[in-house]
This record gives C-alpha cells, sequence and structure tokens, in this order.
C-alpha cells in the first residue's frame, strides 16, 4: 500500500522511548496557529522555496524558464513566485542546481519505506527504541500506517503513533492493534476556544481518547500539550486536562511542551504568513510551574 510521506527522521529521540526512526505522513485536519511543520497540513505535494539557498535570476534562473506554468517569473534578474499558478509538478525542484526548490511530499510503498527504517534496526534494539509515525496526521493515511505497523510489529519493531485523535473512531481502532504506545496530543478543553487556536472543536479528540483507554486499555498512553502563550498557558487550563486525564487508567504520563518558532521559516518557504512571529516562548519558571500542576499522580 501506498502513502504520502514528507520526512523520515533518523536517531530521534523525543517521539518516544530510545532511538527512533519517526515517518511524518501528510495531511492533518487540525491548522494551529503555531505548527512547526506547515508542509504536513495538505495531503498533497507541495513546493518549497528557500530563498536563502536561491542563486537568483541573474545567475540562475532555471527555474523561471523550465517551469510549464508560468509559475515562476524572472523580471530583470528578479525571481517571483505566483503559486496559485503552481500545479506542484516537481520540474523546477528536478533542475534547481542549489536545491533552493524542494518538493515535500512522496508516494511511498509500505515495503520501501520498511526497508529504509530496518536500516536502523540495531539502535532500535540496543536504545529500546523503534519506529514513530507522525505527521500532520498519520492516521488520517490509516489504511497505509496499519499496513506499515503490523509490517514492523511482525518483525518484533516498537511502534508509536503520535496524534492528535482528530479522525473517525474506525481509523484509530484500524492501527491501534499494531501500536505498543500512543502519543496523544491534547490542546485543550474549551471546545470554542480549541475551534478558535486549531481549527477544530475539541469533542472527537477527548472522546476518541477515553475510548482509546476503554477499548485498548493494555496499550500505553502518553498525553502531551504544547504549551502556548495566550492560548493555554493558564493554571487552569494544563490543571483540567490532567484532572480529565486522572481517570484514563491507560494514560501514563502527561508532558507540556515549550511553545517555539523553529517552524517559522517553513511558512515562508512555503509562501504563507506566519502569524505568531511576535509570541515569545514562556519562561522556564513558568513552564516549571505548570509542570508542577500536570501532575497526574496528585489527581489520582
Amino acid at each position: 500500500m501506498d502513502g504520502m510521506i514528507f520526512n523520515v527522521e533518523r536517531f530521534a529521540i523525543h517521539d518516544g522511548p530510545g532511538i527512533r526512526t519517526v515517518v511524518f505522513l501528510k495531511g492533518c485536519p487540525l491548522r494551529c496557529a503555531w505548527c512547526s511543520n506547515p508542509e504536513s497540513q495538505r495531503p498533497e505535494r507541495e513546493l518549497f522555496h528557500s530563498g536563502k539557498k536561491c542563486l537568483g535570476g541573474v545567475v540562475c534562473g532555471i527555474c523561471a524558464a523550465a517551469c510549464p506554468n508560468g509559475a515562476v517569473v524572472n523580471a530583470a534578474g528578479v525571481l517571483t513566485f505566483r503559486r496559485e499558478l503552481c500545479v506542484a509538478c516537481g520540474t523546477c525542484a528536478a533542475l534547481c542546481p542549489s536545491r533552493a526548490l524542494e518538493m515535500q511530499g512522496r508516494v511511498r510503498s509500505s515495503g520501501d519505506v520498511l526497508q529504509e527504517l530496518l536500516a536502523d534496526e540495531p539502535f532500535y534494539r540496543n536504545s529500546g527504541g523503534g519506529v514513530t509515525l507522525s505527521g500532520g496526521e498519520p492516521l488520517l493515511q490509516a489504511e497505509f500506517a496499519a499496513e506499515l505497523l503490523e509490517r514492523c510489529r511482525a518483525l518484533h519493531l516498537h511502534t508509536c503513533v503520535e496524534t492528535a485523535g482528530h479522525v473517525p473512531w474506525h481509523k484509530l481502532a484500524l492501527a491501534a492493534p499494531h501500536v505498543k504506545e500512543f502519543l496523544y496530543d491534547v490542546k485543550l478543553l474549551d471546545s470554542a476556544r480549541h475551534r478558535a487556536g486549531t481549527g477544530v472543536g475539541s469533542e472527537l479528540i477527548l472522546e476518541n481518547l477515553k475510548r482509546l483507554s476503554r477499548e485498548f486499555p493494555h496499550i500505553p498512553i502518553t498525553v502531551r500539550t504544547p504549551v502556548i502563550p495566550g492560548f493555554n498557558d493558564s493554571e487552569e487550563d494544563i490543571g483540567a486536562i490532567a484532572r480529565f486525564l486522572a481517570p484514563l487508567e491507560s494514560v501514563k504520563g502527561y508532558d507540556l511542551l515549550a511553545y517555539h518558532s523553529f517552524g517559522a521559516a517553513k511558512y515562508r518557504a512555503l509562501g504563507r504568513d506566519y502569524g505568531m512571529d511576535e509570541t515569545v516562548r514562556i519562561p522556564a519558571e513558568r513552564l516549571s510551574r505548570l509542570r508542577e500542576i500536570a501532575r497526574l499522580e496528585q489527581y489520582r
């Protein structure tokens, strides 16, 4: 079975236990304002343009000459990208000598991806690591994800899935039998505020989490919350999430992730605006206080 992949990251240490290889699948139903992987949001291939790598229209201009749709214009040595005309055919990226143009998204088979994952098998076994599917939302491609996970489990590889949980239940249920651990995002309980920050309400996310814990109680779940200034960084919000999680016995941990703006350059490369340029990181002492409040043990 084929899936749309935009990255495979080796030697990851923050996406499950041990040393891991993370397979990033394209497509996501959320539109979080702070998303650090904006190239993951749309399910189709997209064009990245890095201005820092570009040689410019005077020195190069190959892309403008090659584009079949006139989406790149070379006017007196100044290159302009008309993204409304781009059909992501990849012609310009294939010819770009400096790799300033790159396509994000590639169709790959589960067998092809598995062979790449197996190259790191010694690191998994020596560290207690394995394979993590992430995105985007990997369970939007549930059939592909389940097939890849099943093949990994047949070879005794540890498997994790990072999910925001905003998918129909049958997609979660299809993948779950092949998952050793879930990393599950819960950003906010209040549905109206959740919708304002992510584009979707929180009801399906929370209901799926409860059902996952109930129907697959043997699969440990670590819940994670990206702490976003002005969105969910209050003690009340973090405490409310922790109290919601406390009765769910398969939830083994609750982690808070500090906001960062590492994805800002990717928005520019995609020709999009990053709407959080003025947002600053939460002070370390403030995050420490929120982590104290997030300790599940005090609510159980």
